[in-house]
C-alpha cells in the first residue's frame, strides 16, 4: 500500500518474466508496484488513493489492452503508458487519439521507459489536483442561497449593483449583501478570483442586454 504523496505504478502483463523486470526496474527507481496478469485482475483490485499510472501490454488474454483503454476511458483512470512487443499503426494511432501517454514497444531501455512513468505519474498529479480543486469549488457553491446563485452571474459580469437589483426585482443594498455574502462562502478575495472561480464551475456571467 502506499499514501496520497506516493506514487504507484500498475503493471499489466500476461508474461510473467516481464513482469517481474518491471517491477525490479520501477522498484529501483523508488516507486510502489504492482502487477497483473489480465485486465481483469486490475479491474477488480481496489486502488490506493495516491498518483499513479498504468504500463499495459497491447495484446492480452481476455480483454486487450486497447479495450481495457476504453473501459477506463470515462473513469479517473491513471494515465496510460502502452508497452507491447505486437505494435501496429492502427493500434498506435488509436491508442494515442484515447489519450495514452506514450506507446513503447518490448525491448525498450530502462531510461526511455521511467521517464514515460515520470511523465505519466505527472499527469496523474495534476488531473487530481484539479479534481480536488473543483470538488472544494462545489462544495464553496453549494453554501450559497438560492438568491446568492441568482446574484453570482451578475457578480462575475462585472455589473453594477443597481443593474443587478434592477434585473432581479430586489433593492439595491440587498443585492450589496448578497455579494459580500457570496465571495465570503466561495472564499474569493477579489471578483477576478471569483471569475475564475465560476468558470471552473461552468458559471456564465450575466447578459445585461437579454
Amino acid at each position: 500500500m502506499t499514501n496520497q504523496d506516493s506514487p504507484i505504478v500498475f503493471v499489466v502483463d500476461d508474461d510473467r518474466r516481464v513482469r517481474e523486470a518491471l517491477s525490479r526496474l520501477i522498484g529501483s527507481a523508488g516507486l510502489a508496484v504492482t502487477t497483473f496478469a489480465t485486465a481483469g485482475e486490475f479491474l477488480a483490485y481496489e486502488k490506493p488513493d495516491a498518483p499513479a499510472c498504468l504500463i499495459l501490454d497491447l495484446q492480452l488474454p481476455g480483454v486487450s489492452g486497447l479495450e481495457l483503454q476504453q473501459q477506463l476511458t470515462e473513469a479517473d483512470a491513471p494515465p496510460i503508458v502502452f508497452l507491447t512487443g505486437h505494435g501496429d499503426v492502427p493500434s498506435t494511432v488509436r491508442a494515442m487519439k484515447a489519450g495514452a501517454v506514450e506507446f513503447l514497444l518490448k525491448p525498450v531501455g530502462d531510461q526511455e521507459l521511467l521517464r514515460a512513468i515520470a511523465a505519466a505519474v505527472e499527469l496523474d498529479r495534476e488531473a487530481r489536483r484539479k479534481r480536488s480543486e473543483l470538488e472544494g469549488l462545489r462544495e464553496r457553491y453549494a453554501l450559497l442561497t438560492p438568491r446568492e446563485r441568482e446574484v453570482l452571474p451578475f457578480v462575475i459580469a462585472g455589473l453594477a449593483n443597481k443593474m443587478a437589483a434592477g434585473d432581479l426585482g430586489i433593492a439595491e443594498n440587498t443585492i450589496a449583501v448578497h455579494r459580500g455574502q457570496i465571495m465570503r462562502k466561495m472564499g474569493s478575495r477579489s471578483v477576478a478570483e471569483l471569475v475564475r472561480m465560476a468558470d471552473k464551475l461552468g458559471i456564465s456571467p450575466a447578459d445585461p442586454l437579454r
